[in-house]
């Protein structure tokens, strides 16, 4: 079948700048369906981090007018290719918008660091990114890619549905254009006071409870969702909490009415990045026929790096993620010191909120020989706690997709999950029933509590030691499955493909 030409919008691409797993998305599926034969173009914003980052960009000789509000900003296009590929990306360099980031002054691309350590938004964002939205649209037609797919993703690009079906489908060469808007994480909503609507250039009366208006704030996300021929996000189990009063946050209603064109499709992996049998990350590499004599190396190197005893017989349990309430931090620090009981150690390597921090902190200073914590980022530390761990704890409160609990199915470190979202639809507990088909690859509970993680662990530990077996066709199990970014693109492809006219 002839390939499709798609134009991905989003406000952050792995390789460039990165806050979270749409980042990873951003890279990783373009390139994906470039492989599978289409036209794919990705367009972002030019940060400060895209222009001192390591990836090689280029100005081109476009210059773009992009209207805001009442005026009309000419604007630079830059351009360069995602990494190990020939896909093209191009970044809206806006200096007045974008060239704010710089980590040493606590400020991100979204957020800035406020007295106490708390992050706050930037009061301008709305403004920020409705003009992302424009000049995204403004710049399809300046590079002559017109796409058949318009894909844009969460709240930062939730108006480039509302501008495709109220102002551009009408252009010459714009009427078979669809678009697909995907939710990556519902909780981040995009709200902002009504008044600016009149940035962005469409008619007042759109502010109404059918269209852009939600609790009487102008939500972008809530746009996305309304004017976009199809709506998906990062798993099926997903797709269907958010259509819950326990999920949805506020939106559970929208999203009933909109069953029929929601969706839900898993991430991808990217096994050139993890991938234990190749990882420039790792003291020893090995594959599932290697793990036994290998994988003990990176576990005595781990606990060398949080000093820790190097023990080989003292389970590991690691831990890699924000350290937010979403990710069930507050239920692993309860249970930790049960944990300890067990005989375990515990690694730790994460950033979020500041309570957290202290709480880690004070809980490896009582436990200096079984306790390790890192605060922050360090992407080789995270290939490590993956391929080093014993067991991998992601018990989130929601999860929309997951990609950790995915590196450890292929680094053979059995995840231990809730089964919500992603990880519902990645994860098969290792029951006993499970065991005996020989299809379980990690372990799940249900509710969100101290206690089920804890008896989960103690499973766990039990199958560890004193079932080997078991726990070893687990680890083969877990590590023989594909996950891979062409399976995630498949599925796009032909959501991609239901969506275009006859």
């Amino acid at each position: 079948m002839a390939g499709m030409r798609v134009l991905l919008a989003a406000s952050e691409v792995a390789g460039f700048a990165k806050t979270g797993g749409l980042a990873d998305v951003a890279a990783a599926l373009p390139r994906a369906l470039a492989a599978r034969g289409h036209q794919v173009a990705v367009v972002m914003p030019y940060y400060r981090a895209v222009r001192f980052g390591k990836q090689k960009v280029e100005p081109t000789n476009k210059v773009i007018p992009v209207p805001c509000a009442d005026r009309t900003l000419a604007i630079r296009l830059f351009r360069g290719t995602l990494p190990n590929s020939n896909v093209p990306i191009y970044f809206i360099d806006a200096p007045h918008y974008f060239d704010r980031d710089d980590t040493y002054q606590g400020r991100g691309i979204y957020q800035q660091a406020m007295p106490g350590g708390y992050k706050a938004d930037y009061p301008d964002n709305a403004e920020r990114f409705i003009f992302f939205s424009r000049a995204v649209m403004e710049a399809a037609n300046v590079i002559g890619f017109i796409p058949d797919i318009i894909h844009a993703n969460d709240w930062q690009t939730g108006l480039i549905p509302v501008l495709l079906a109220e102002m551009y489908r009408q252009k010459p060469g714009w009427g078979r254009m669809r678009s697909l808007f995907t939710i990556h994480n519902i909780a981040y909503q995009g709200t902002f006071p009504p008044e600016v609507l009149k940035l962005t250039g469409l008619p007042g009366w759109m502010m109404n409870p059918k269209q852009l208006e939600c609790h009487g704030q102008l939500n972008f996300l809530k746009s996305g969702i309304v004017f976009a021929d199809a709506v998906n996000t990062v798993s099926p189990t997903y797709a269907r909490e958010i259509q819950t009063q326990e999920y949805g946050c506020g939106l559970d209603g929208l999203l009933q009415e909109s069953a029929q064109k929601l969706s839900g499709i898993v991430n991808g992996v990217d096994y050139g990045e993890w991938n234990p049998a190749g990882d420039p990350h790792l003291p020893a590499t090995y594959t599932s026929e290697t793990i036994l004599d290998r994988k003990p190396l990176n576990k005595a190197a781990l606990q060398k790096q949080y000093g820790l005893p190097e023990e080989p017989d003292r389970p590991v349990l690691g831990m890699v993620a924000r350290l937010v309430g979403q990710k069930g931090i507050d239920i692993v620090l309860s249970a930790a010191p049960g944990f300890l009981d067990l005989g375990c150690q515990m690694v730790f390597l994460g950033d979020g909120d500041p309570e957290y921090h202290h709480q880690l902190k004070q809980f490896a200073a009582r436990h200096p020989t079984r306790v390790g914590v890192y605060l922050g980022f360090n992407e080789s530390l995270a290939h490590l706690v993956e391929a080093g761990s014993d067991l991998f704890l992601m018990p989130s409160r929601y999860e929309p997709s997951g990609l950790n609990q995915l590196y450890s199915l292929k680094y053979g470190t059995p995840p231990i999950v809730r089964a919500t979202g992603g990880l519902a639809d990645t994860i098969v507990n290792a029951t006993q029933e499970n065991l005996n088909a020989g299809t379980a690859t990690g372990f799940a509970f249900g509710d969100y509590s101290a206690r089920a993680l804890y008896e989960t662990v103690k499973w766990a530990l039990y199958l560890y030691r004193d079932r080997p077996q078991d726990f070893r066709q687990i680890v083969q199990t877990a590590m023989a499955q594909d996950w891979s970014w062409d399976r995630s693109a498949a599925a796009y492809e032909g959501l991609y493909r239901r969506l275009l006219p006859a």
